[in-house]
Order: C-alpha cells, then sequence, then structure tokens
C-alpha cells in the first residue's frame, strides 16, 4: 500500500504552483498599474497645477470606484467564474490606464476632470480582481498550503515596486509621464491574453492528473467551484448571504484589520514617491530606484508571512493561531514607519521604511483568511466584501495625507497616521475576530445566529 502511494506521490501533477504564479504575475501588474500615478505625480502635479490637497483627490478617483464596485464584482466571479470575468477586468483596466496619458493633451479643468474620470474607470474594472484571487486559491490549494499561495500572489504588490517603479522613474525622466501610463497599459493588455490562455479550473485544466484533484480535494480545496458556478448561472448567489456575512464577528474584526492593512498599502503606492521627492528632496529617477529597497522586504515579508502561517498550522492544527501570529506581529513591526520622523539619513529613512515594509508583508495573510473563511456558495461575494471593506482606505489614505501635509507642510503627522493603523490592525486580529474557521451560511429553515 505505502509502495502505491509514493508512485500516485511522484506522479501527481503540480499544476498548481503554475496557477499560482500566474496569479502573482497579474497581481505584480495589477499592482503597478495602480502606482503609475504615484511615479507620474511630481511631474504631471507640476504641469497640471495640482495642490496636495487636490493630488489627493485624484489619487484617491481609484479607491472610490474600486470600493463601490466590489461586491458587484463578487457576484459577477460566483455567477460566471474567476476564468472570464477576471480576463475582461485586465483588458479593460489595461487600456484605462493607456488613457491616462493621454491626458496630457488636455489643459486646465478638463485635464484634471478627464484624469479623475479615467482613474475612476480604472478602479471599476479593477474591481474583481482580488475577489478572483483569493477565490483560485481556495479551488486549487489544499489548506495547508493556503497561506503559502495567498501571501505569493500578494506579494505581487512588492514586487510591482521592486521591478516596475525604477523602470516607470526611468520612463518618466527620460520620455515624459505620459509614457509611464502608454507602457504600462500595454504590458496589461499582453497579460490578459496569456491569462485566457493558460488559466481553468481545476476540473476543467487539460494539463491536471487525478492524483493532484485528489489531493488537492482531500486537503479542503474546493474543486467543484465551476459546479457552483454552474448551478448559480441562472440568478447568481443570494444577496441574503451579504447580511450573513455582516453578522459575522469574526468577518467584521478580518474586514477592519484589512482596512487598516492597507492603510499602509496605499501610502506605498500613492504618497510614498512623493514624500521622497517632496520632503527628502530626490529626484523622480531616485525616487523610484530608492522605493525598491522597501518595496524588497515586503515581497521577502509576504512570501516568509506565508510559510510561517502554513508551518504553524501544521505543526499545531490551529488555524486561528497559525494566521493570527504573524499577522499580529508583522503589523507590529509595521509601526517602525514612524521611526522616519526622526532621522534625516537617508539611510536611516530607507531602513525604517524597510523595516515597516517587512512587518506589512508577513502580516499581510488577509486573503489567506478569505480563502479559510469564505463560505462555498459564495467565496466571490465574502471576497468582494472583505476588499470592499479593507479598500476604503484608498479612498480615505490618500485624501487624509493629502490634507495632512497641506495642512502642516509636512509628512510626520502622515507617517504617525500609517503607524497607528498597523496598530488597530493588531487590536482588531487580536480582540475582535476570534477563532478562524469557514463560515456556514443558514439555510431558510435554520435558527439566526448573530455575532456567531
Amino acid at each position: 500500500m505505502s509502495t502505491i502511494a509514493s508512485v500516485a506521490e511522484v506522479r501527481r501533477t503540480r499544476v498548481r504552483l503554475f496557477i499560482v504564479t500566474m496569479l502573482f504575475l497579474v497581481t505584480t501588474v495589477n499592482y503597478a498599474d495602480r502606482a503609475t500615478l504615484s511615479i507620474a505625480g511630481p511631474a504631471l502635479s507640476k504641469e497640471l497645477g495640482l495642490d496636495p490637497v487636490a493630488l489627493g483627490y485624484v489619487l484617491s478617483a481609484f479607491g472610490w470606484s474600486y470600493v463601490v464596485a466590489q461586491v458587484p464584482g463578487g457576484w459577477l466571479l460566483d455567477r460566471f467564474g474567476s476564468r472570464w470575468v477576471y480576463a475582461v477586468s485586465i483588458l479593460i483596466w489595461s487600456v484605462f490606464t493607456m488613457m491616462q496619458g493621454w491626458v496630457g493633451f488636455l489643459s486646465g479643468g478638463l485635464a484634471v476632470a478627464t484624469l479623475f474620470a479615467l482613474r475612476l474607470m480604472v478602479g471599476f474594472a479593477e474591481a474583481p480582481s482580488f475577489p478572483a484571487n483569493a477565490r483560485v486559491v481556495a479551488a486549487w490549494f489544499p489548506s495547508n498550503e493556503r497561506g503559502t499561495a495567498s501571501a505569493f500572489f500578494n506579494s505581487g504588490q512588492y514586487f510591482a515596486t521592486v521591478i516596475f517603479a525604477p523602470q516607470m522613474g526611468w520612463i518618466a525622466h527620460e520620455f515624459g509621464w505620459r509614457h509611464v501610463f502608454t507602457v504600462m497599459g500595454a504590458l496589461g493588455l499582453g497579460m490578459g491574453v496569456l491569462w485566457i490562455k493558460t488559466m481553468y479550473d481545476p476540473k476543467e485544466h487539460p494539463a491536471v492528473n487525478e492524483a493532484e484533484l485528489d489531493y488537492i480535494r482531500e486537503g479542503g480545496a474546493l474543486v467543484d467551484i465551476a459546479g457552483s458556478n454552474a448551478a448559480q448561472a441562472s440568478s447568481g448567489p443570494k444577496w441574503s448571504y451579504i447580511g450573513q456575512l455582516l453578522q459575522n464577528r469574526m468577518m467584521l474584526g478580518v474586514y477592519l484589520g484589512q482596512y487598516c492593512i492597507n492603510t499602509l498599502t496605499y501610502f506605498f503606492l500613492t504618497w510614498f514617491p512623493i514624500y521622497l521627492v517632496k520632503q527628502r528632496g530626490l529626484s523622480i529617477l531616485q525616487a523610484g530606484f530608492v522605493a525598491t529597497v522597501p518595496a524588497l522586504c515586503g515581497f521577502i515579508g509576504g512570501v516568509l508571512g506565508g510559510f510561517i502561517s502554513d508551518a504553524i498550522l501544521r505543526k499545531t492544527g490551529s488555524l486561528t493561531l497559525a494566521r493570527k501570529t504573524p499577522i499580529v506581529g508583522g503589523m507590529l513591526l509595521s509601526m517602525a514607519i514612524i521611526g522616519c520622523n526622526y532621522v534625516d539619513s537617508q539611510a536611516l529613512i530607507v531602513g525604517f521604511m524597510a523595516v515597516a515594509f517587512f512587518g506589512k508583508g508577513i502580516g499581510a495573510l488577509g486573503w489567506a483568511v478569505v480563502s479559510d473563511t469564505s463560505p462555498k456558495e459564495a467565496g466571490g461575494v465574502s471576497g468582494g466584501l472583505f476588499n470592499m471593506f479593507g479598500n476604503l482606505s484608498s479612498i480615505s489614505t490618500p485624501i487624509v495625507i493629502g490634507y495632512i501635509v497641506g495642512g502642516t507642510g509636512s509628512f510626520n503627522g502622515a507617517l504617525i497616521f500609517v503607524g497607528l493603523n498597523a496598530l488597530v490592525a493588531a487590536i482588531a486580529y487580536l480582540f475582535i475576530v476570534g477563532k478562524i474557521e469557514r463560515v456556514q451560511l443558514r439555510t431558510a429553515n435554520a435558527t439566526p445566529e448573530v455575532f456567531n
């Protein structure tokens, strides 16, 4: 019997590793496209005459539409599946990214209004992306690999800066800020075509074998997720599911935690390069290269956080301990960002930022928690709700920091604001979330349980 098992082990395909690599690559392009405006921001704001408050509002435009479209995007995923909804999402957001470069041919208020509208459209188009990532991980990965898989694709947000911030900074410096949008939009279109040609649900993938399907199914993967889509094809998931998720104390704590964690993300995506240029005196080209150091540390922390979480799960069998330990520890480490206020050396500033984003990477396991907890009937809607609450910070962070900088002439208060959000995230997971487990939706005949 053991011989047969070992043979099956050897012959088992590893298609899921290719799947998570694709999620990582798409997420990298996704975040690079979000960060285009922060790299182009100093030159663009000078040309268009934007003050810090106005630039803050433009930077927040993505967040308004991204948040609004989260639940509808999740509903589309549950009804039509991840492959085609995600493909259309990638292609559309890439077109609108490219179009932002055309704003340079306009002037005055029309240019600002057009840029704001295009950022809104990018937000609408990107809305299904992370719920789809979580949905794909839930379908392809057993529980004991899910933390690593989620951390790996999520680390694409840091890798985007490592790879593309210097490139975008160089393009802006050598050819002008308009071409940053053109190049990144074209790259996204290519990624959309690659996605269509290579991505499938587990049972439909031409390269997967039964041994791998059995392995991931027995480990808790939702390999029948395509069947759930078919069952819901006529109407989609029930909207009553949303009410049940919003009555769940565990999920509310997770939502609050993600909002605070994403505050660090959106400081990095929006104001960090501008902070380096405006307050620390770097050029756009220098800022692009300097930003890679904290981003690389965030990437390393992100991958390490997943490994730590899954190792704890294998050792203890406790999903709650495995997910909470890296999240709480990472968020407390992220408070190091406040230390930048007390040093002048560029090396020390980069060092504090690197420590902060290393901690943020370790703690960025929210999507693993979503894959662990989402009900199988509504994985897309659950991910959409999570991302909606989490990305409210994509609206608030650019605006709040814009007002702080505009009112004080300094980023010191902004860094304190970001550091305190990391503390609140740790508190949310320690005292609100409770036991982490998959949500069981109530049927029409079941007795409701509020704040279970």
